[in-house]
C-alpha cells in the first residue's frame, strides 16, 4: 500500500506528536514509521524532510506562528504541530504552493477535529499569507535573536559563545539546520575504496570519495544500508569524525586493545580492520542488546579478532589484569551536541545540568579505564560533542589527578592529511562546520 502526500503530512504530524509526548528518538520512530506505512521512495523523501526540517526550526516556528494563535493559547498540541508542519512547507519548501500545504491542512484538522478547529486552522494560515512573517530583527539580543533565528535553546547559544564566541557558534547553530550526508567506511580487508565505489554506481548510487578519510566514501543519492555490498561486509556506515577516533589510537597489528565502551561497534571494527584481522579487540559495553549489534557488525565484516563483553566500564578492573592493553579507546558517553543534525529533537530536552552530570560519570570512566593500560600505552579519550566541560575540562581534571599520564601531540603524525591543520596539540575538536562532519572531540594520552 503506497500512501499519498495528504497521508504524509498527517503522519509527520503524528510523528512530531510522538516526539515530544515520549521524548522518543526522531531517528528511530520515523524508521519504525516508514516500514509500518510502507511508504514508497517519494513520500518517504517528504516524511523525513517534514519531520526533521519542522523538528530543526521548531522555535523560528513558533515565533512566527505566536501573533497569529495568541488568542488560542489553549490549542491541543496536534493542532500545533499540524500549523507548524504546515508552516514549515509554506516558509522552506519551494516546491509545495501554499494553496496545497493550507489545502491539506484544513482537511487534517477537518478529520482529526471538527468544522471549527478547520477554520480556526484555515484562518491562521490565510492570516500569515496575507500579513508576512514577523522580522526577527525586532529581537534586539543578538544571543536571543541566534538562539531563535536557528532554533537552538538559548543557555546553549550562550554557553558556546562565552567558549567558542559569536561567529564559531553562529556557524554551528547554521550547518545544525541541515541535513547531513550518510558516509561510510570501506572495509579495506576485503576491499579497495576503488573497487567499493565501482560497486555502489554499477548499483544506481551516487558516491564521493572523502576528501578527508583515506577510506571513506559520501553517499550524495541512496541509502548504502539498503545495498547488497553492505549485507557483504564492503563497508560500515560510520560518521567521518568518528573514525578519527581510531587513526589517533594507531593500533598495529597483533595488539591488544579495549574499546570501553564500543557499542554499535562503528569504531571497535575500524580498529580491527587496522589491526588486519589480528590481535584482540576487547569491545565492552553495558546492554546486552548493544553488545549483539558489535558482533553482528564483525560477523558482517568478517572480522574474527574482536571478544565482546557485557560490562559496565566503571567497574573494569574486576575483569582483566591491570597493565595489560596496550592501547585504549574510551568513547565516553556524553550530551551528544556534535550530532544533533541527526537528532534534531535533542536540542530541546537537554539541560545544562545533563553535561554536569555527564563530566562526572566521564570522569569515573577514565578513573577506572587507566589502571588496565601498560606503561608506555596510549589512551584516546573521544565524545561526539562540543562542550568545554565535557571535553577539554574533563582531560585537564584527570591529567592533574593521573600524573602518570601526559597528553601526547606526536598522535597529529598519524592523522589524515587534511586534519593535522586542525590539530595544535594533544586534543582536537572538530566543528560540524569544519568539513560537515559530526561535532567530535579526541585528546590522547600516554602512560608514562
Amino acid at each position: 500500500m503506497t500512501s499519498t502526500n495528504k497521508n504524509v503530512r498527517a503522519i509527520a504530524m503524528d510523528l512530531l506528536v510522538t516526539i515530544e509526548k515520549n521524548q522518543s528518538y526522531s531517528n528511530l520512530l520515523l524508521n519504525n514509521t516508514i516500514e509500518k506505512h510502507q511508504l514508497s521512495p517519494v513520500d518517504v523523501g517528504l516524511l523525513t524532510e517534514l519531520t526533521y526540517g519542522t523538528l530543526q526550526r521548531k522555535m523560528v516556528l513558533d515565533y512566527f506562528l505566536n501573533p497569529f494563535i495568541k488568542e488560542n493559547k489553549k490549542l491541543a498540541n496536534w493542532i500545533h504541530h499540524l500549523l507548524r508542519v504546515t508552516l514549515y512547507q509554506m516558509v522552506y519548501l519551494d516546491r509545495i504552493p501554499d494553496r496545497a500545504a493550507i489545502y491539506e491542512a484544513v482537511e487534517i484538522a477537518k478529520s482529526r477535529g471538527h468544522k471549527g478547529i478547520a477554520s480556526l486552522v484555515n484562518g491562521v494560515l490565510r492570516s500569515i499569507q496575507r500579513q508576512g512573517l514577523p522580522s526577527l530583527n525586532d529581537i534586539s539580543d543578538p544571543i536571543e535573536r541566534l538562539s531563535i533565528e536557528t532554533s537552538h535553546p538559548q543557555w546553549l547559544v550562550t554557553r558556546w559563545v562565552n567558549q567558542f564566541g559569536y561567529e564559531k557558534t553562529k556557524e554551528m547553530c547554521e550547518i545544525n539546520l541541515t541535513a547531513p550526508l550518510q558516509t561510510a567506511r570501506v572495509n579495506l580487508t576485503k576491499i579497495s575504496r576503488d573497487e567499493c565505489v565501482t560497486v555502489l554506481e554499477e548499483d544506481g548510487y551516487q558516491i564521493e570519495k572523502s576528501p578527508i578519510i583515506p577510506e571513506a566514501i559520501r553517499s550524495l543519492k541512496g541509502n548504502l544500508a539498503s545495498t547488497i555490498a553492505f549485507k557483504y561486509g564492503m563497508f560500515t556506515i560510520q560518521d567521518e569524525s568518528s573514525m578519527l577516533a581510531t587513526y589517533a589510537l594507531g593500533a598495529m597489528p597483533n595488539e591488544y586493545v579495549l574499546d570501553a565502551c564500543a557499542a554499535p561497534g562503528g569504531k571497535s571494527t575500524h580498529i580491527a580492520e587496522k589491526m588486519n584481522n589480528t590481535g584482540e579487540v576487547i569491545s565492552v559495553d553495558l546492554h546486552q542488546h548493544k553488545v549483539r549489534l558489535i558482533n553482528e557488525n564483525a560477523k558482517r565484516l568478517g572480522l574474527e579478532n574482536i571478544i565482546t563483553s557485557v560490562s559496565d566500564s566503571r567497574h573494569i578492573q574486576e575483569k582483566f589484569k591491570t597493565e595489560s592493553f596496550d592501547r585504549i579507546l574510551l568513547d565516553a558517553p556524553c550530551s551528544g551536541l556534535g550530532v544533533m543534525r541527526r537528532k534534531p529533537d535533542m536540542k530541546y530536552t537537554k539541560t545544562e545540568n545533563d553535561l554536569a552530570r555527564l563530566s562526572s560519570i566521564q570522569q569515573d570512566l577514565l578513573t577506572s579505564v587507566t589502571p588496565l593500560l601498560k606503561k608506555g600505552g596510549t589512551l584516546v579519550y573521544s565524545t561526539c560533542t562540543v562542550d568545554k566541560e565535557e571535553n577539554e575540562l574533563t582531560v585537564k581534571t584527570f591529567l592533574e589527578n593521573h600524573p602518570e599520564f601526559v597528553g601526547d601531540p606526536t598522535f597529529k603524525n598519524r592523522m589524515p592529511e587534511a586534519i593535522q591543520p586542525l590539530i595544535t596539540g594533544y586534543d582536537l575538536q572538530i566543528f560540524p562546520q569544519d568539513f560537515g562532519s559530526d561535532g567530535f572531540y579526541i585528546a590522547v594520552l600516554k602512560k608514562a
